[in-house]
């Protein structure tokens, strides 16, 4: 009985065995499912690499541009303000009371024309008084003249006594009080002269200030500010008070821009502009550099040199005091041969060297760019170094550069020939 089930039971415990071991495996794998996720989706995303990695260039891809002939135009911005060529402050150099004001803002004035006057009642009577002072003064030297005569006539009768009497009469003490006299007359008389003239010329000095309290206009133009009303104050005392401005001829004015300093070696006589202003949008104005000044300015730790432009306008639409944005012409050229900018910036790296240990993980992982060769940057005075494309790699050329506008310059010597593609950028690889 024992023998006949003996290997029957053996085999049901293993049975038992492989269920409950079974069973327990399961249960591990239920337990940590997420283990198991996590693997599958790192094995998924190192064979999406592998994928990216081997499907891309071998190398990397430029963008280039194609070398031209055409114009190039260099050119310095700077902003100022329009101005009259000739403005003039009239202001008033005596004091008194505004009587009258003739003219107001915008009127256009000839040269003498009256502006506005003061009340010269006070005047007048200075001029009045001076000329009865000169009056007086004239009196004086009648009266000094006469008073010479008589001492003259006095010391040649003692004089001629003398001379007949040989020197007994009159005492040498009489002849010689007559000769002081008459000294002294002289003297008077020199004296009452001068005051004749210091007379005459308070007399010119009343009578200026009396016409000066008139305001005339000393040129032809255009009234751009009044200052004064009738009946105000004017004093003159310490300073003379402005009380219109005006401009000579709004037909022609100036246009006063700060050229920085980086950009002021480029500026000279003569050179053409070009300028805008807020109140004429879209319009361009021509104007040509008549002056740049030599001494500078600096503003907010800025240093900038005065430029004064020429300005036509016939037309009368420019104002004085109106902002404007100056465009100097300083350099034309004409059918050169031109690249980007950025072509002369650009500088290609060496392709990445395979690696030569790390295994999978290694040929996963990025390296960085190495340069392709220090002879990239710039060399010597104006030579500088371009990479064209030949056959998908990579070609330096040396050229010499000449102006440039900020976008392209010119190329005035080298191999660099029009048609061949320059590189300005290199691109990644597609994906």
């Amino acid at each position: 009985m024992n023998t006949e089930n003996g290997p029957r039971s053996q085999t049901a415990d293993l049975a038992v065995v492989s269920t409950v071991g079974a069973t327990g495996f399961l249960a591990r794998l239920r337990a940590h499912w997420w283990l198991l996720l996590v693997a599958a989706l790192l094995a998924l995303a190192v064979a999406a690499v592998m994928v990216l990695r081997l499907g891309r260039p071998s190398g990397p891809t430029y963008r280039v541009v194609n070398v031209t002939r055409g114009d190039l135009n260099v050119q310095v911005t700077a902003t100022g303000t329009l101005q009259p060529i000739n403005q003039v402050e009239v202001g008033s150099e005596v004091s008194g009371t505004v009587e009258s004001v003739l003219v107001d803002v915008n009127d256009r004035v000839a040269r003498g024309q009256v502006l506005a006057r003061l009340d010269t009642s006070r005047l007048h009577d200075q001029l009045v008084q001076s000329e009865a002072a000169l009056d007086a003064a004239k009196a004086q030297v009648a009266q000094s003249q006469a008073t010479v005569t008589e001492a003259r006539l006095q010391y040649s009768r003692l004089t001629r006594m003398a001379t007949l009497s040989q020197g007994r009469v009159p005492s040498k003490l009489d002849l010689d009080t007559a000769k002081a006299a008459l000294q002294r007359a002289e003297a008077a008389l020199a004296v009452a002269r001068a005051g004749v003239d210091q007379a005459q010329a308070a007399v010119r000095s009343n009578d200026t200030s009396l016409a000066k309290a008139t305001i005339r206009s000393p040129i032809d133009g255009v009234v751009l500010l009044r200052s004064v009303e009738p009946g105000q104050t004017v004093a003159a005392s310490l300073q003379a008070p402005v009380l219109f401005t005006l401009a000579e001829d709004l037909t022609q004015m100036e246009l006063d821009v700060d050229v920085d300093e980086a950009d002021v070696a480029q500026v000279a006589d003569a050179q053409s502009a070009t300028f805008t202003v807020d109140a004429w949008p879209g319009r361009v104005f021509p104007a040509r550099v008549k002056r740049v000044s030599f001494g500078s300015q600096t503003k907010d730790g800025v240093v900038s040199y005065l430029t004064v432009l020429n300005v036509n306008n016939a037309d009368l639409s420019l104002r004085p005091g109106m902002t404007a944005t100056a465009e100097i012409r300083v350099a034309e050229r004409r059918n050169v041969l031109l690249v980007p900018n950025a072509a002369l910036r650009f500088a290609p790296v060496a392709p990445q060297p395979a690696p030569s240990s790390g295994g999978f993980l290694g040929r996963l992982m990025p390296h960085p760019p190495h340069p392709i060769s220090a002879r990239a940057t710039s060399v010597k005075g104006a030579e500088r170094p371009i990479w064209v494309l030949r056959n998908g790699q990579p070609v330096e050329l040396v050229v010499t550069t000449g102006a440039s506008d900020g976008r392209f310059t010119e190329i005035t010597g080298g191999a660099l020939q029009p048609g061949m593609a320059v590189i300005t950028e290199a691109i990644s690889g597609a994906p």
